[in-house]
């Protein structure tokens, strides 16, 4: 399982009925806590959207590593498919599913780059081999053989043998800040729960509406 204890996570809601929840961002601290406990793999696993420049969406699973209420933060390659979107199109749609929990969470919003600071920080943190993968990895390049990127995994390898493996300036980070959350929770004979809160700009106060099934 991944590591989630570095994660900071609001202090939880006390209420059990999720629906009469003021604001998300405890909601989501609690759910996110009990899917730590309950989620066999990956609880801070999450579907991330992105659109190219022909409006097409495109989806792929990647990493929260961090959030509080300024947003839910994932790091990659700048250059890959998902950060020449982003930096097209600075926003992004996220969800969050944890099937052992019967719930999932959709959260959008406008993507802004994290600071060199918060990439450093937490490229430092990585498994050496992870970081060596970084250099290596030409990510959503076309690639030849295994064996190519096998041999520039033992070409970087060696160049970093000893001492701190650096962040590569094309390795950095993104943070979703979140308009929209819609909190869903499986009912019986599919009547689920459903709440949203939306806002039309980061710091406004939240509204919060419930949704049919």
């Amino acid at each position: 399982m991944t590591d989630t204890t570095s994660i900071q996570h609001p202090t939880p809601l006390t209420s059990g009925d999720f629906t009469a929840a003021g604001e998300p961002f405890a909601l989501f601290g609690e759910w996110f806590a009990e899917a730590v406990k309950a989620e066999p793999n990956d609880p801070n696993a999450m579907a991330l959207a992105t659109v190219d420049p022909d409006g097409l969406p495109d989806v792929r699973m990647v990493l929260m590593k961090d959030y509080d209420a300024a947003g839910f933060v994932f790091y990659s390659h700048i250059a890959s498919q998902k950060g020449r979107e982003l930096a097209a199109n600075p926003k992004a749609a996220l969800l969050f599913h944890w099937k052992s929990l019967r719930r999932q969470v959709r959260i959008r919003g406008p993507v802004s780059p994290v600071t060199e600071a918060e990439a450093d920080a937490y490229f430092a943190t990585r498994p050496k081999q992870a970081q060596i993968g970084a250099w290596a990895s030409k990510q959503s390049q076309p690639l030849e053989s295994r064996l190519a990127f096998e041999h520039a995994l033992a070409k970087f390898a060696a160049k970093h043998l000893v001492g701190e493996v650096p962040r590569p300036a094309g390795w950095s980070g993104w943070r979703v800040a979140p308009l929209r959350f819609e909190f869903w929770h499986d009912r019986p004979f599919r009547l689920h729960d459903r709440v949203e809160f939306s806002r039309d700009v980061p710091d406004q106060a939240w509204s919060r509406t419930r949704l049919y099934p």
